[in-house]
């Protein structure tokens, strides 16, 4: 054979070689790698090449799918009453992936989930039949928050305390997810993406805020449990007018001096005196109120399972004693979702007990059978029995003689308490409206939480008790008249 053609020969032969090396190195070790990449286009087109599975509420799909006639996706994502349940499923999209339970069991929903796979599956490598995810949101008290907020920006949430199931999440505005489920929604993305996002910003659970009074509930709480408070009647010798401790700033209460000086931590808690719950913290310490925010949930991720991220926040760098008096009232760094002051509620209506909150019961197979279950969550006494009574006791009068009337409903037991939280550069924003209260009838429970950013309230009457509660009462009343 000639010299030159032996050579090429030879080269030809490495070359080969090579390639096989190469291709066996891609599909044995890099295979599964490869097939998992985000990137890889096929694995987007295989989540929708079939109907995918539902996200359930009460026994009703609220999610569904439908042909695309398209090249690439066969089906695309629907939604029913998409504004409503948006907070909870979140979107699936084509074109810019996943979020909330969406994001969460993409997975299940999609087929791809191991757990799904029967032995023909496997051994055909073919995606297996989709599972559902089943909800703990029961639909009267969402509507019910839903309508309430129209009109209003602003977030909601309610869970039953004694079992740790979010009944409600809430946003509005909102979105409709169904708007962005294809492969080409970029306009309403965009639009949707406007002003930061707000419209699927999801502020019952990822937008901590500052809570105002409603945080003195863990303060009264702190101040229980380490035997600062052993009697809600006993004059506290608190005076009003009340200098911030270290500093020579007054801090005024919106009752005025003359109610709040020197009163009982029953009326403290009805009127809101800032004068109390400040100067309680100041006495607790930093620690004490530290450790009563994080069993309580502050400081912490929650998954429920969507996560929540950032977490509240009680603040860990170490404080002066006027920040640490500020905290008290719910301002300087103290930040909680929605979600956050619900659990607080929750724990204290639950006789001290804070159970894990949670929006999924169940997630199945296509046929029905349970891959995980979430009905026996953790719980954990995060104060006492007599600490979550004597609040109770003090929420109640809240609720029948101060700022929480508007969230009674008739014939049952109502605990609560309002907030109205400063925000922005010397307070050049309008301030949050809060409300957090409890409800109890017929042997169920509901504890919610809800907060308003922006109304079209005059800036001098807003407050918790006007904006917030009555959005409260509406639930309370659809969970508890069901």
């Amino acid at each position: 054979m000639n010299k030159t053609i032996r050579r090429a020969s030879v080269f030809c032969l490495l070359l080969v070689l090579a390639l096989l090396v190469r291709v066996t190195w891609v599909q044995a070790y890099q295979g599964q790698a490869l097939a998992d990449d985000k990137h890889n286009r096929r694995n987007l087109i295989g989540q929708y090449e079939n109907p995918l599975g539902n996200i359930i509420v009460g026994g009703e799909a609220i999610t569904g799918s439908t042909k695309t006639g398209g090249k690439d996706f066969g089906y695309k994502r629907t939604y029913v009453d998409g504004p409503l349940y948006a907070p909870i499923t979140g979107f699936s999209s084509q074109a810019f992936g996943t979020s909330m339970l969406e994001g969460v069991y993409k997975n299940i929903l999609n087929g791809s989930d191991s757990r799904l796979k029967t032995m023909m599956d496997m051994l055909t490598n073919k995606r297996a039949s989709p599972g559902n995810v089943l909800t703990t949101i029961d639909k009267n008290v969402q509507k019910a928050a839903y309508d309430a907020l129209q009109g209003k920006q602003g977030a909601a949430v309610a869970i039953d305390p004694a079992t740790g199931e979010i009944l409600a999440v809430v946003n509005n505005p909102s979105f409709d997810p169904g708007r962005i489920a294809g492969a080409n929604d970029t306009a309403a993305w965009e639009e949707l993406s406007a002003e930061n996002g707000k419209a699927m910003e999801n502020v019952a659970l990822r937008k901590p805020q500052a809570p105002g009074s409603t945080f003195k509930l863990v303060t009264l709480a702190a101040a229980i449990e380490n035997g600062l408070v052993t009697n809600l009647d006993q004059q506290t010798g608190i005076p009003d007018p009340y200098t911030i401790p270290g500093t020579r700033t007054a801090l005024p209460s919106e009752a005025g001096s003359a109610a709040c000086n020197n009163v009982s931590v029953r009326t403290a808690l009805r009127l809101s005196c800032n004068n109390v719950f400040a100067e309680l913290a100041s006495k607790l310490g930093q620690d004490k109120m530290r450790a009563t925010a994080e069993k309580l949930g502050f400081n912490a991720q929650i998954d429920t399972p969507v996560r929540t991220n950032p977490p509240s926040k009680y603040p860990s760098k170490k404080m002066s004693i006027d920040q640490v008096a500020q905290t008290g009232i719910g301002q300087f760094d103290v930040q909680a979702t929605p979600l956050q002051m619900a659990m607080v509620t929750a724990a204290i209506e639950n006789g001290g007990k804070l159970v894990a909150p949670h929006m999924v019961s169940e997630v199945t197979d296509s046929g029905g059978d349970v891959l995980e279950s979430f009905k026996d969550p953790k719980s954990q006494q995060v104060m006492s029995a007599k600490t979550a009574s004597m609040i109770q006791d003090a929420m109640r009068t809240v609720a029948t003689e101060g700022g929480g009337k508007p969230a009674q409903v008739a014939g049952a037991e109502v605990g609560g308490k309002t907030g109205t939280a400063q925000r922005g550069v010397n307070n050049s924003l309008n301030p949050l409206a809060w409300f957090t209260s409890y409800g109890k009838l017929n042997g169920k429970q509901i504890a919610v939480a809800v907060v308003i950013e922006n109304s079209d309230t005059d800036r001098s009457e807003i407050g918790g008790g006007k904006l917030a509660a009555p959005i409260a009462q509406k639930m309370m009343e659809a969970w508890l008249k069901k």
